[in-house]
């Protein structure tokens, strides 16, 4: 999710903040007495084995579940400090040989406010739902979330506590069963969970879990509620967890999954208004994977000619006065699984840079004090992001590959861990090595973080012709990167301290770290106020100073900037945002400064709306002057029915300067969705973009308009997410100075199926 330039995208910081465990949501209503936690309530306690068999209908009618142990969603923790839970949840957990099974019974004052749409997995973290989250060798490191909405439909993701960036990643998905079904009191939910989809310590006997279970009750306020407490200063959710005990004889089976895929797909494209279509590219594309786990701590994966081809098209970004390369986040499976194994300080791994692999191979595994991945692949291209001091951009080499990583992480204890990391790429007359190492301590209130990174590159001249303007002209670069952080945070205070520092013969072409040749030192503090029971219930402010030099001494930026945010009714988020700052550009410091407020809330349960607007004087990097720039986005999502749901994104941007307008771009991002059943769902993609600029104002060449647009229709059928059936089509038409009409450009069908078999 990355900016327009460095800063956060207003929709996808306000998405965050609806994220599945969001660290800032809004005030408590008046809880129901009778809901109210008894004073003796502890969680945890010994999970038993279940004798009988259960059918995961939504109906937890079976004799099994009378031998269950059952736990109460006591608390809610946010926006309520530990009060007592508004609503009574009460779950039943228990086990057999081969999985884990959970009950719940979510009541409800009003069944007709539960919030619930069938959705595509990974999409119902709006709606009501109810969940268990699992620390499987209770290290508070890595974590199972599991969810489920009252119509059964899931959600899976990867919780790593040592990530501030991104605790949560949705990618993951595993194999489990649920149902759903509301009630007159309320919801029901069942979930089975096979040992097979676990990674856990080795050994038959008795295990102890971290196990939070979990209530989302989205009203005016969204309440999180917990089966346990967890301190407002708590710096570690996982840390607060309930202990469960038992698993004795926990079986994973064969763990061996083969998944055979086969894409076939047709594309054609022109270059010019009523020439024919040409350019035509078919193709039909089997592989097959390969997943085993030869013990429950460990899992090797292996791809063959592997599918690596987007089903739905990436989001549409602004790339318009910004001299840095876009971020687009990985959606191909083989590199989704397990990828919070390989997270570090520094993006030193973005497997989109692994374009086109022929095959690749993986390990990802737990010790008894740590964590390790690997991951080797034969590239049939080279895909190179070429680094700056003040921009980037990627460059492709028509060469092969040979790609290699590793990490691995030990704990020394449950408040110190270091660790390793290296990646590797080798091509005919291309190399890029990268070998560093990283720690992480974290005890109450103090985290403090740091890295260090070396690098030895070799690259063809048309490389290094790309970054010589900048950065000289050697063809063999090698350089350094670290940094430091330390970071206090407590009920009330934040406090953030950082430097790091990237030589210009730093490359990590495996990764996304577009700036080098450069050091930045940052401080930065805030303070928090809780308002229970009030309208607007938590207030924040937030501030920081920075500066960046070039690795001469060139001053690149002096920053300073603060906000104010604030939730409130509706499920509202309001923020504030003030900067200022000195920035160098072409040989020129420019002054540069700005104010942009978002506002997002929730009328009702089917709708929710967002704006976000910036005014101030800016820099037009392409004339190298300042002005005016103004930008308003408008961004939403709606639900109508049960299972039909629409979101738009659309953003505004002007920038006025020497009496005229400079530039003026809209970018538009809009999507509907028919869910018909748990199973099936089609999917309409628009998307579209318009750009003008006043070649008056501009010393060299530009295009006075540039328009393009594109839709994309997906159906599909999935049984599982490895079981599945893709249908689509796309079509995309452009225009500019050099061709006035706006016409079809290019076109495509696909098929993608692929089918999980388990012996």
């Amino acid at each position: 999710m990355k900016a327009f330039a460095a800063k956060p995208h207003a929709l996808a910081a306000a998405l965050m903040l609806c994220a599945p465990f969001a660290h800032a949501a809004p005030a408590t209503s008046k809880a129901d007495p009778a809901a109210a936690a008894p004073a003796a309530y502890l969680p945890g306690g010994r999970i038993p084995l279940l004798q009988g068999d259960i059918t995961i209908d939504g109906n937890p009618d079976e004799a099994a579940w009378q031998g269950a142990l059952e736990q109460q969603v006591a608390y809610d923790i946010q926006p309520g400090d530990n009060t007592p839970a508004p609503v009574q949840t009460t779950v039943r957990i228990g086990y057999t040989a081969d999985a884990l099974y959970l009950a719940f019974h979510a009541k409800d004052p009003d069944p007709s406010q539960i919030r619930a749409q069938l959705r595509d997995r990974d999409a119902a973290f709006n709606d009501d739902w109810v969940g268990v989250f699992l620390d499987t060798f209770d290290d508070h490191r890595r974590a199972y979330e599991l969810i489920v909405n009252p119509l059964g439909v899931q959600a899976d993701l990867i919780r790593d506590e040592t990530n501030t960036n991104n605790q949560e990643d949705a990618s993951w998905d595993g194999l489990w069963e649920s149902a759903g079904r509301l009630t007159a009191d309320g919801y029901e939910v069942e979930i089975r969970i096979p040992f097979s989809t676990l990674r856990f310590p080795r050994g038959g006997q008795d295990q102890r879990w971290g196990i939070s279970l979990f209530r989302n009750w989205p009203r005016d306020k969204r309440h999180q509620l917990t089966s346990h407490r967890v301190p407002r200063e708590s710096n570690c959710f996982q840390c607060e967890w309930g202990k469960y005990e038992g698993f004795a004889g926990a079986q994973q089976g064969r763990n061996l999954e083969v998944v055979p895929t086969l894409t076939i797909g047709g594309s054609q494209s022109r270059p010019d208004a009523g020439t024919p279509w040409g350019g035509t590219d078919s193709s039909i594309e089997p592989g097959v994977d390969v997943s085993w786990a030869p013990s429950p701590a460990m899992t090797l994966n292996a791809t063959l000619n592997p599918d690596f081809s987007q089903v739905e098209t990436d989001q549409l970004q602004l790339d318009i006065n910004n001299s840095f390369a876009l971020f687009y986040q990985e959606k191909r499976p083989f590199f989704l699984e397990g990828a919070d194994y390989f997270t570090t300080q520094f993006d030193v791994l973005y497997t989109r840079q692994i374009a086109d692999p022929d095959y690749g191979l993986r390990t990802t595994g737990r010790t008894g004090s740590g964590a390790y991945g690997a991951i080797v692949a034969r590239d049939a291209t080279t895909l190179v992001l070429v680094p700056g001091v003040l921009g980037s951009g990627f460059s492709q080499l028509d060469q092969k590959a040979n790609v290699a990583v590793g990490r691995y992480r030990h704990d020394i204890n449950t408040h110190f861990s270091i660790g390793a990391i290296g990646t590797f790429r080798q091509g005919d007359d291309y190399a890029n090595n990268l070998a560093g190492v990283d720690a992480r301590w974290q005890q109450g209130a103090h985290t403090a973080t740091a890295q260090f990174l070396h690098s030895q590159s070799e690259y063809p001249q048309e490389i290094v012709d790309q970054y010589s303007g900048e950065l000289g002209d050697d063809p063999t670069p090698t350089g350094n990167a670290w940094r430091l952080e330390y970071a206090f945070s407590n009920r009330n205070w934040n406090f953030t301290a950082s430097h790091e520092d990237i030589d210009p013969g730093f490359r990590a072409d495996l990764g996304f770290m577009g700036q080098v040749g450069y050091d930045k030192s940052l401080l930065g503090g805030g303070y928090s106020w809780f308002r229970d029971d009030q309208a607007f219930n938590r207030i924040n402010f937030y501030a920081d100073f920075d500066t960046t030099h070039r690795y001469d001494g060139q001053l690149l930026e002096r920053e300073l900037e603060a906000q104010v945010s604030a939730q409130g009714p509706k499920q509202s988020n309001l923020r504030l945002h003030g900067l200022v700052r000195d920035r160098y550009w072409k040989g020129r410091m420019f002054d540069e400064h700005y104010v942009d407020a978002n506002a997002n809330f929730r009328p009702n349960g089917r709708l929710q709306v967002g704006i976000y607007a910036q005014a101030g004087t800016l820099l037009d990097l392409a004339a190298s002057k300042t002005g005016q720039r103004t930008m308003v986005e408008l961004y939403g999502n709606a639900n109508i029915g049960r299972g039909i749901a629409m979101d738009w994104d659309i953003v505004h941007q002007r920038m006025r300067r020497d009496g005229g307008t400079a530039f003026e771009a809209v970018v538009a991002n809009a999507s509907g969705s028919w869910q018909f059943d748990p199973r099936q769902r089609l999917r309409l993609t628009l998307q579209g973009s318009e750009v003008t600029r006043d070649p008056a104002l501009y010393l060299q060449p530009v295009n006075e308009t540039a328009r393009d647009w594109a839709a994309q229709a997906v159906y599909s059928y999935k049984i599982n997410p490895r079981t599945a059936l893709y249908a689509g089509a796309s079509y995309g038409a452009f225009m500019d100075d050099d061709h006035p009409d706006l016409f079809g450009a290019t076109r495509s069908v696909f098929l993608k199926l692929s089918y999980g078999w388990q012996p």
